[in-house]
């Protein structure tokens, strides 16, 4: 024993501490318990030497800490900061879950190359293509710095390139433990000897222990069927106790109701310890839930769990611990990764490195060096810890799995060595490790497997796997053996067995989890250094072959020619899965044939075609022997010839889709310029026939075409509707086979297939194969009776095969071997010929491959323009620029019929305004491949066959038409096909084809005959221009031939108009003759209705006042009009809109909202928000709005709105009896579908309007203005009289009984409350007027209900409860607050140079007067018996409440200040009862609302630092407010305290400010009474002239008619008036019987929280402003409150209320917030929630990706700008109060489940 090993060594002591912990802490395992051994482990790991990790004065760790968490949080060594750059190192920053992650594609080398937020914004990818994504969970890193992972060096300045000049990149076969040399670093420290070797044992100690304890776990959760087996499963307990644990263990099948259910039920616990327990499940993947000696009820709990699928296990108490202590050793060694010594932050992940790679040591002191290792290692003899550990990894849970790869994350990124090491070891074990994933892992998502994603796609990496590991092999043999099904014991057979065949059926194909292992191949594959490999060495391309082989015609169909397919089975979804996967990789090892020598490929084709042969011939048994036969030749005569071909009918025969060996080699033939004669020729080879004939003859070679063939003529048939009894199965085969993104991998490498053919084999040959597959050699034989087909399916199988013809002879991208770019620019042209469109539907359009490139968002800039969404509705789209269409192929191969028509008609039309021709001709391009193997495909043109399609295509349709009468079905399509390819043939071969053309007789005939025939036939007289284009150029070269078969016609003489012009014209006169007829119509008939209107003048006005209509009733469509009580449709709402000045302590709060009212403009009647910026916004500005963010982005404190109700009207009217009915249908509705969410609660009496689905609740009065006209009296004679009359006037006991006894002089009969109400109602007897008492009623209803459920929001003085005159006051909390959320909603709204009442709504004014004509209607019942109907009495009371003298008098008992009420409520009483007067009650309203401004300043300012508010240069308003200080001394002079403190602040802010105030403060009033004034007075306040550029605020004096604040001195009542109401107030502050503060409203613009410009910025700054206030954590899936800017946790189990019906926390936080109404941004899911009252809906995000469209859940994870409509959208609806409207319309056009009140 080694001298040090003394029991006083803390390593022995660590040793002893762990193995009898189990036992001395009884199993049970507790936070103290993970104290403890976190301790033993620091204090083994640095023994003496604990300075070096932590500060001098800490000889140790405080309890429950970690030592990163320590070091980090006093800033120890430097941690914390960035570290110094160092040359070569990568960032490698390990991403935590939730992570903001990065991806350029133009920089980065593949997909999986990422960045994190800091190196991102330190480096410049302006216009480029990045995408960001949030870290799902950790343990992916940041390679900036990394020189592999990058195309261009990103000059990041934290992570600058390595100063060697060539870095070695051939990497070393190596798993011996490395040096610990990695890039020179500047903060290395020397670690004594001793602390070196203390720091490796104990490390080796603690992974050993953690190996020993996985020994004996299991790999799957499974319980014992009884106790026998139960105590039989093997343990490291040496004592066998009988104490057992039952574990559940994570999953994602069960919701955490289930398991809370489950575990109340099962262990008795209480729902707070099941929720708890809940939460760890799903924070660390598995918990105890039970421990004891019962064993039998632990087995019964055990396997009724096992019951419902939940993963589920019982073992003993002493393992369970050891693997609970094992997961403290894992966060531990995750610790030191994180943690440095001094200021060296990598020797402690060297040490835990070098353990990793070494082996286990087994001494006699390790616990049980006598268990039977459960894992053999035949393959590793000395298995390293780190193998071990990868293959242990599926017996771990989702926490330590999740720290592990963080662990082997920090690895990795020491240096190249040790990523090179650390994926020999990964390499070593992969098999097995996906063996696991495959067929055991319980977790897939966490499963070690897709670490391989780390490093297989690193271009060292991948080489050094494939070249030393044989990886590849391993890779095809594990796809081999897993598909034919050769499984063991859950392990996949190695090496697999040769003859095994693949099941479709079968478990492998039905399991998700094979995808990742494709990808693993494609990544292997993908790098240029393995790609290398594959071409030189001719055995990875005859295993890759042999492993095509397995998937060679796999599923095929045979057609139901008789009765439909009785069973359907989806078994083909999983096989496209496969091949579509495999077809992936086909793709990429035929692109590694590039870099290969032309020898190399005709190796690498001559091994597919033998593969293929092998196949297709049945030498091998590989095919199902009943389903395919061996081939057999027949000869068909065609085009004077006789040609052997493969005798096989598409209809009888049984064919696959799926020739994966087809599509490598089809792969291998694209790269043409290994294939020309030039390069063959070195090889010994003349052309590509002799590469087929190396192991082919020309036999063999038609059986290699034929199945790509037969799977062409088998499309065509399903297409034509032939194999429709087939059901749906072959119908999504079809669509997945031809699918835009999909089709390269596999239908057009059939057609390239073909292409090659026709340079191989003689063109004719092929032809007539086609024909004879496609099954229409008679067709085009002249042999009318021999078709298989009838009708529309010959028209359209004749289409389809015109098609392929076409495209083998015209498609040049393939053969031409096109560069991607120019692909791309192709297919994007094409694809955005047919009109603009959005990125996503462009790229649907496109190959997948393309679409992935990195070019191809920069070729679609160059090829098209990109207009950017404008309207909140619009998404951007994508214009093809007007030169492109010159590149356009009308017959491109990838159109379909109808796109083909589209396109033709919009190049025409261009040509026709390009040319001016009339009927302009599409002549084809030649064929773009001028040398190569290819260039020979148009000689096709010049045989026999394709001469005698192109004549009968022509022949066959015109003898049809003739003898039938009219044209065929698909007549017009197969024609363009065969013009095409006759234009096709001349552009190609135009002097063989017009000789041919003009000899080669078929029926007598010859093509140039037909052709003249078609010319001038009646029913395709579209062709005309087409046929004399091609007759023109046959001329040329047979003029003979063509002058002998043309027919001229007459050319018409342009002096002689033909019969088609001449009927024309006739026409054309025709109709203006008509025109002229209704003009003098419409003429006299306007004549004849003047004279009426002169005549009837008179008797119309007495009639007018009968039939005013207002429209129709929605329900019974009759005219809305007197003769029937009816009323509008109208909402009444609870709303927390109006906001107030913010009365905070936080100053520098006060001084924002202080600022931005002194910013203000001076009008709100002119547009003031910028027009919207430009989208994308430029990145510049948008760092700069970033800087602007604040905490809770900068919302609107809820604490500070003003609680009120708003009516809404939507304009729909409807008779009162209609409304009672159309009530009775809801309440039928919601009876008859009971389990539906409807949109609206008839407890709370809501209804959905039927016409337009607003929502409402009462119904309110129409009328027109009164024709009342103002009193005309001066203002101050106006005073004098009423003064005098109040003298006169008798005491009126019951108007005296109506008013507050509280002395505000408010009226107890118009509070909502009011105890008195009914009985007045109910005693009110006249008849007349009772429709309208009747609406009253419904409004009377709704304001009592909200009214009661509110008096906590409402801080107006109000009588007890039992007094009359309880709850909202109406005048002032309804319809004061429904003008000034009109008002306000308006503010910064455009008036087109007019006043804002101007472009207010006529709905909007009607909506003033019916609320109105309600507080009317309420006096009216209260005073009943009166002629007047006690408007006077109340006229009386308001002018006595106004005048000053009669305040605080011993007559009344108006003991309550005036300037505490809100002056504005005043007007609205004044105009309920007496318009007449409004004009000079606005005078002093107005006065009273200055004075009451002067106060409501003193209490802002006085909380307020002048210094940090925007200064103002000097006063602009003196013309209106005159001497500003005379006035706010003059107002606070009656309290010296508050005088006082007046003076204070008007001294600090000075007079420009303080007027500016004033302003900004007062305008509000006079655009509120501009509403009232003009809604019920529009003829007595017109808008005056005026000059539009006047400040708001004179416009508004003048049109009100108030004289301004400056002409007081002059004004002796208005004087005495306002000296009155201050003397008042200053009285009550002095002797503070009241709460004399006075709450001024916010006059601003009204903005939402303020969200960043780009999306990904909220991530940035997510742990300061996404932090839920309720949990204290970083949400799941965020929801922030778009009202206060508050971040709440959506749907989230931690904040659900559950004491208040399982509301969720957005709803919880929606009460406090925005009553009603919530409107929130969810983060994550990329979306907008609206919730109103326990309902709501989703909407679309204000955020689009750079392409102008809504990324939901950022699927696509392209970076997001706020757009700036749509952002105002929402502002808008919320500012008119639509959020209960639009979630009503939404939740009425589905039927909704409901729920929304958990969100």
């Amino acid at each position: 024993m080694n001298p040090r090993d003394r029991t006083s060594d803390p390593l022995q002591h660590l040793r002893f501490s762990l193995e009898t912990m189990p036992g001395a802490r009884k199993y049970s395992f507790t936070p103290a318990t993970r104290a403890e051994i976190l301790s033993e482990l620091y204090v083994s790991f640095w023994g003496p030497y604990a300075h070096l990790f932590l500060p001098n004065s800490n000889s140790s760790l405080p309890l429950h800490k970690t030592l990163s968490q320590v070091q980090s949080d006093i800033g120890f060594a430097g941690m914390g900061r960035a570290d110094a750059p160092i040359p070569g190192r990568s960032c490698s920053r390990i991403f935590k879950k939730g992570d903001s992650c990065f991806r350029c594609k133009d920089c980065a080398l593949d997909d999986s190359c990422v960045m994190c937020a800091n190196c991102f914004h330190a480096t410049d990818h302006n216009d480029h293509n990045v995408s960001f994504f949030i870290a799902q969970q950790p343990g992916g890193c940041c390679d900036c710095g990394d020189e592999e992972a990058w195309r261009v060096p990103l000059q990041c300045p934290s992570h600058p390139p390595s100063r060697r000049a060539d870095v070695d990149a051939t990497p070393r076969s190596s798993t011996k433990p490395l040096s610990s040399d990695g890039p020179s670093i500047r903060d290395r420290v020397s670690v004594p000897h001793e602390l070196q070797e203390t720091m490796r044992r104990t490390v080796g100690y603690a992974l050993d222990f953690v190996l020993d304890t996985l020994d004996y776990s299991p790999d799957e959760s499974s319980v014992p069927l009884n106790e026998v087996d139960l105590r039989a499963q093997p343990s490291a307990d040496p004592m066998l106790k009988d104490s057992y644990c039952v574990v559940i263990w994570n999953d994602d099948k069960h919701s955490f109701e289930e398991l809370i259910k489950l575990l109340c039920d099962m262990t008795n616990r209480t729902r707070e310890e099941a929720v708890a327990i809940g939460n760890r499940i799903d924070e660390n993947g598995r918990e105890i839930i039970e421990m004891n000696h019962n064993v039998t009820r632990l087995l019964e709990m055990a396997q009724t769990i096992t019951q419902i699928d939940l993963g589920v296990t019982i073992r003993r108490a002493y393992d369970t611990f050891r693997e609970q202590v094992s997961e403290v050793i894992i966060e531990w060694l995750l610790d030191l990764t994180r943690s440095r010594l001094g200021t060296d932050y990598m020797i402690l992940r060297e040490v835990i490195a070098a353990e990793l790679m070494s082996p286990r040591r087994r001494d006699s002191n390790t616990y049980n060096s006598s268990a039977p290792s459960i894992l053999s290692f035949k393959e590793l003899p000395n298995p390293a810890r780190l193998d071990t550990l990868f293959l242990y990894h599926t017996r771990l849970w989702k926490k330590p799995r999740l720290s592990a790869k963080e662990i082997y994350a920090s690895v990795i990124s020491l240096s190249s060595e040790h990523k090179l090491s650390l994926a020999g070891h990964f390499a070593n074990v992969y098999p097995r490790v996906i063996d696991a994933y495959l067929l055991v892992d319980r977790e897939a998502e966490t499963s070690i497997k897709y670490f391989a994603l780390q490093l297989f796609t690193v271009p060292s990496v991948a080489l050094h796997v494939v070249r030393n590991h044989r990886l590849i092999s391993r890779l095809l043999a594990i796809i081999a053996a897993f598909f034919t099904n050769q499984i063991v014991d859950k392990h996949i057979v190695y090496p697999p067995s040769i003859g095994a065949k693949v099941d479709v059926e079968s478990f492998p194909f039905k399991s998700k989890r094979f995808m990742p292992v494709f990808s693993d191949l494609r990544y292997l594959c993908h790098t240029q250094s393995v790609q290398n490999l594959i071409a030189r060495n001719r055995d990875y391309i005859t295993q890759f072959a042999k492993t095509c082989q397995l998937f060679m015609c796999v599923n095929p169909n045979k057609r139901a020619a008789n009765s439909h397919v009785e069973y359907e089975t989806d078994a083909w979804i999983s096989v496209f899965n496969v091949t579509l996967s495999l077809s992936r990789v086909i793709k990429t090892y035929g692109e590694a044939y590039s870099n290969a020598t032309p020898a190399e490929l005709v190796a690498a084709i001559g091994t597919v075609v033998h593969c293929i042969l092998v196949v297709c011939t049945l030498a091998e048994d590989r095919l199902d022997r009943e389903k395919f036969f061996p081939v057999t030749f027949h000869d068909i005569p065609f085009a004077g010839s006789e040609y052997e071909v493969i005798e096989f009918d598409v209809l009888e025969g049984w064919i696959s889709f799926h020739h994966s060996l087809h599509w490598l080699l089809a792969e291998l033939f694209k790269h043409t310029d290994l294939l020309t004669e030039q390069s063959l020729s070195k090889i010994g080879m003349r052309s590509m026939r002799d590469v087929f004939l190396q192991q082919a003859n020309e036999k063999a070679i038609l059986t290699i075409i034929d199945f790509p063939m037969r799977v062409l003529a088998m499309i065509a048939q399903i297409r034509t509707g032939l194999w429709v009894r087939n059901g749906f199965a072959i119908r999504g085969q079809l669509l997945h086979y031809r699918d835009y993104m999909l089709r390269e991998l596999c239908y057009d490498q059939d057609l390239f297939i073909l292409q090659v053919a026709l340079v191989v084999l003689d063109p004719s040959l092929l032809i007539v194969t086609i024909l004879d597959r496609f099954g229409l050699i008679g067709y085009f034989g002249g042999h009318v009776q021999q078709f298989p087909y009838e009708g529309a399916q010959l028209s359209s199988m004749v289409e389809e095969l015109l098609y392929v013809l076409i495209t083998i002879l015209t498609e040049s991208a393939n053969p031409s071997k096109m560069p991607i770019n120019d692909a791309i620019r192709r297919e994007i042209i094409h694809a955005l010929a047919m009109g603009p469109c959005s990125y996503t539907d462009l790229v649907k359009r496109v190959a997948e491959r393309l679409v992935e490139d990195v070019s191809f968002e920069r070729m679609l800039l160059e090829v098209a323009h990109f207009k950017s969404p404008e309207t909140a509705t619009e998404s951007g789209v994508y214009e093809l620029r007007d030169e492109m269409y010159d590149e356009v192929n009308p017959f491109f191969y990838h159109y379909t019929r109808n796109k083909r028509e589209e396109v033709e008609n919009v190049l025409r039309n261009r040509l026709k305004k390009k040319t001016g021709s009339k009927d302009p001709v599409l002549v084809p391009k030649p064929f773009a491949v001028k040398s190569g193997p290819f260039a020979d495909i148009p000689a096709a043109f010049e045989s026999k066959a394709l001469l005698q399609v192109m004549f009968y295509s022509i022949f066959n349709i015109l003898t049809t038409t003739d003898s039938t009468g009219s044209a065929p079905p698909s007549a017009e399509a197969i024609l363009d096909q065969a013009v095409h390819l006759v234009m096709v043939a001349i552009v190609e071969r135009a002097t063989i084809f017009s000789q041919m053309s003009a000899s080669e007789r078929f029926l007598g005939k010859t093509l140039i005959d037909i052709i003249c025939t078609l010319e001038h036939h009646e029913n395709y007289k579209t062709y005309q221009p087409r046929i004399n284009w091609i007759l023109n150029q046959l001329n040329i070269h047979v003029p003979d031939a063509v002058q002998g078969s043309r027919k001229h016609i007459p050319e018409a003489d342009e002096s002689v108009p033909n019969a088609d012009e001449l009927r024309k014209k006739a026409a054309k006169i025709r109709q203006e003759a008509i025109m002229q007829q209704m003009k003098a119509q419409q003429a006299s008939f306007a004549i004849n209705f003047d004279d009426v209107d002169d005549e009837d003048d008179d008797d119309m006005e007495t009639d007018q006042a009968q039939h005013i209509s207002f429209g129709t009733c929605i329900v019974c469509q009759e005219d809305v009009d007197s003769t029937k009580p009816f009323g509008a449709l109208a909402l009444l709402q609870p709303s927390r809109f109006i906001r107030r000045h913010p009365d905070s302590p936080n100053s520098q709060s006060n001084n924002a909202y202080l600022n931005e009212v002194l910013e203000t403009p001076q009008s709100m009647d002119r547009t003031l928000v910028a027009p919207s910026p430009t989208f994308p916004p430029i990145m510049d500005d948008a760092q700069e709005r970033k800087n602007i963010s604040s905490p809770h982005f900068d919302g609107f404190p809820a604490a500070h709105t003003r609680f009120g109700l708003h009516a809404s009207f939507c304009s729909h009217m409807m008779h009162l009896d209609c409304f009672h009915q159309y009530s009775l249908s809801i309440r039928a509705r919601h009876r008859a579908q009971a389990t539906r969410n409807h949109p609206e609660t008839i407890s709370r009496k809501e209804y959905i309007c039927p016409l337009c689905k607003s929502l409402g609740n009462i119904l309110l009065p129409v009328s027109n203005p009164p024709n009342t006209s103002l009193n005309e009296t001066s203002f101050p004679d106006w005073i004098r009289t009423a003064g005098i009359n109040i003298l006169k006037s008798k005491p009126d006991p019951l108007l005296e009984s109506l008013q507050f006894r509280t002395g505000t002089g408010e009226f107890v009969f118009w509070s909502a409350q009011d105890s008195g109400y009914s009985s007045a109602l109910r005693n009110y007897e006249h008849p007349e007027g009772i429709d309208v008492i009747r609406m009253m009623e419904t409004v009377m209803v709704i304001s009592k209900s909200f009214s009661q459920q509110t008096r906590h929001l409402r801080d107006r003085p109000e009588p007890e409860q039992g007094e009359r005159g309880t709850g909202l006051y109406l005048p002032e909390e309804v319809l004061g607050y429904t003008i000034a959320a009109l008002e306000t909603a308006q503010r910064g709204a455009d008036s087109r140079g007019q006043f804002m009442v101007d472009v207010m709504s006529e709905t909007q004014m009607r909506m003033v007067r019916g609320v109105l004509s309600c507080l009317t209607a309420l006096v009216k019942i209260h005073f009943p018996g009166r002629p007047d109907e006690g408007r006077d009495a109340v006229r009386q009371a308001i002018i006595k409440r106004l005048l000053p003298e009669w305040s605080r008098t011993s007559l009344t008992s108006f003991s309550y200040p005036l300037l505490l009420r809100d002056p504005f409520t005043i007007l609205v009483e004044t105009a309920a009862v007496a318009p007449e007067i409004l004009r000079h009650v606005l005078v002093l309203t107005y006065y009273a609302c200055l004075a009451r401004t002067v106060i409501g300043l003193v209490y802002v300012l006085n909380k307020t630092r002048s210094f940090s508010t925007v200064q103002l240069p000097s006063r602009s308003h003196e013309d209106i407010f005159g001497d500003v200080r005379m006035f706010f001394m003059s107002v606070v002079r009656h309290s010296p305290v508050f005088e006082h403190t007046a003076t204070l602040a008007f001294e600090t802010f000075g007079e420009a400010r303080i007027e500016k105030l004033l302003y900004a403060y007062t305008l509000p009033f006079l655009r509120r009474a501009s509403i009232l004034c003009r809604a019920i007075l529009p003829s007595a306040f017109p808008t005056p002239p005026s000059n539009a550029n006047d400040p708001e605020y004179t416009r508004l004096l003048n049109m009100l008619g108030i004289p301004p604040l400056s002409s007081l001195p002059h004004q002796d009542t208005l004087q005495n008036a306002l000296s009155g109401w201050c003397a008042h107030y200053g009285h009550s502050h002095a002797a503070s019987q009241l709460n004399c503060g006075v709450m001024l409203d916010l006059p601003m613009v009204y903005r939402l929280a303020r969200l960043p410009v780009v999306l990904d910025d909220l991530f940035g700054q997510r742990d300061k402003a996404l932090t839920c206030l309720r949990c204290d954590t970083l949400p799941n899936d965020a929801a922030i409150c778009l009202l206060c800017g508050v971040t709440c946790c959506m749907q989230s189990n931690c904040c659900i209320d559950r004491n208040y019906g399982e509301h969720g926390e957005c709803n919880m936080h929606t009460q406090t917030c925005g009553g009603t109404i919530g409107i929130y941004f969810l983060v994550k899911r990329c979306s907008l929630l609206y919730l109103f009252a326990n309902n709501g809906t989703f909407a679309q995000s204000p955020y689009l990706d750079a392409h102008g469209e809504v990324d939901i859940s950022m699927r696509r994870g392209r970076r997001q700008f706020l757009h700036y409509a749509r952002w105002e959208e929402i502002r808008k609806n919320w500012l008119n109060h639509q959020v209960p409207t639009i979630v009503a319309r939404k939740l009425e056009s589905t039927l909704d489940a409901g729920g929304w009140e958990t969100l």
